[in-house]
């Protein structure tokens, strides 16, 4: 396939992907969208997150007309590993999947991958662990808004260039489409997001890149540097893994429960903005993938690639140091008078009332005592249960006289 037919297919992708993520986006910000029985959430935030189908329909229906026009070499089996992936994706984002079954589509579709290509046994197994290596640390880049579309994007600029100078324009067909559909979908998933990548869109996003990459080397001429030179076009992707995976080792927490403590979430923060983290991360992206891409051009020596990824190096330290998690609440000291709860003092008011209304009543039947005049303030005689006592009526006879009375009676 000549290089016009390639700059034909990205700009079909382009154009095609602007129109579906158009139509998404009025669809997904419709104001009278119902929200799903059961409490669950928003069928607009769904429809949000589905947003990468565009993605992954433009660039594929490019690349299929690409294909069934007559684009040779192992396109076929990477679009059709890719198409797998995403398929994945779209299902994971409407209902989630376990992170094994995930792992065996991704193995087999790399596979696939590898086998439609041509490789050798020992190269094929490397290739098809990269590939699902890089694909979930492409994906893992989608905890921001604009960040794994910027990354995205400067990637599949390097995979370009490299395919071309490598004598390979089959090749360069994907990275050219995935070009075009990142750069139609930017501004929907720019802050605030309007549509997201969603599992969908970073999955596809990132099996593309790696699978292209691991074909492209593969695929290089003799005496160059691919070796060293395309892994180092996964830099930012694989630094966001180690920075997630280290810190995450350090806090004792589990290694796939995801958290704010990726690139983006640090540099927030520290003050930086959502956009600024975005094209932050994206110029860091274009060091090495612009040394990776000389490199691999002959244009600078294998050890150059030492000093971006030095720069990585000291940057994922740096991040590091920027707390990411929050310090475990601590319950404040129980004092004695906290203890106390209100059942308890309930019952020590009633025991209370209960001795004082005991103890009125033997006050009130001595001799000479008087009853106290309603409204002077003196509290009723009461029993042990609590109720008021009656008093007897007067006789105006002694107590031993009333006494024998009684007896006499009993």
């Amino acid at each position: 396939m000549n290089v016009l037919g390639i700059i034909a297919s990205g700009v079909a992708a382009l154009f095609i992907t602007v129109a579906l993520a158009k139509s998404a986006r009025r669809v997904a910000l419709r104001p009278h969208v119902p929200n799903e029985p059961g409490g669950r959430a928003p069928r607009a935030e769904a429809l949000r997150r589905t947003g990468g189908a565009t993605v992954v329909l433009g660039v594929g229906t490019a690349t299929g007309v690409a294909l069934w026009l007559g684009a040779a070499g192992s396109v076929g089996g990477l679009l059709a590993g890719a198409g797998i992936v995403a398929a994945l994706g779209l299902v994971h984002d409407l209902k989630p999947l376990r992170t094994a079954l995930r792992l065996g589509v991704q193995i087999a579709a790399a596979t696939l991958v590898v086998c439609l290509a041509g490789l050798p046994p020992a190269a094929g197994v490397l290739a098809a662990l990269w590939i699902v290596l890089v694909t979930n640390a492409f994906a893992l880049l989608d905890h921001a808004d604009g960040l794994l579309t910027a990354v995205g994007l400067v990637t599949a600029a390097g995979l370009l260039t490299c395919a071309l100078v490598g004598g390979a324009p089959a090749l360069a067909l994907l990275p050219t489409t995935l070009v075009a559909g990142l750069a139609g979908f930017l501004l929907h998933t720019w802050h605030p997001a309007r549509l997201r990548l969603g599992a969908a869109g970073a999955q596809f996003t990132g099996f593309a890149l790696a699978a292209s990459g691991a074909l492209i080397q593969a695929a290089a001429p003799s005496g160059r540097a691919a070796w060293a030179a395309l892994p180092a076009l996964a830099t930012v992707a694989l630094a966001d893994s180690a920075l997630v995976l280290i810190s995450r080792r350090r806090a004792a927490r589990s290694p796939l429960r995801d958290t704010d403590d990726h690139i983006a979430h640090r540099l927030r923060r520290v003050r930086v903005t959502v956009p600024g983290a975005a094209v932050l991360t994206a110029l860091w992206a274009a060091v090495p993938v612009a040394t990776g891409t000389l490199v691999y051009a002959d244009l600078l020596h294998p050890a150059w690639l030492l000093l971006p990824l030095a720069g990585t190096a000291a940057a994922v330290f740096a991040l590091l140091r920027i707390p990411a998690y929050a310090p475990p609440r601590t319950a404040p000291p129980r004092t004695g008078s906290s203890r106390t709860t209100p059942s308890r003092t309930a019952a020590a008011r009633r025991t209370q009332t209960s001795g004082v209304g005991a103890a009125i009543p033997a006050a009130a039947s001595a001799p000479g005592a008087k009853a106290s005049a309603p409204g002077q303030g003196a509290p009723a005689a009461r029993t042990a249960a609590g109720h008021p006592t009656v008093p007897p009526p007067p006789t105006g006879r002694p107590a031993a006289e009333a006494a024998a009375a009684a007896a006499e009676r009993g």
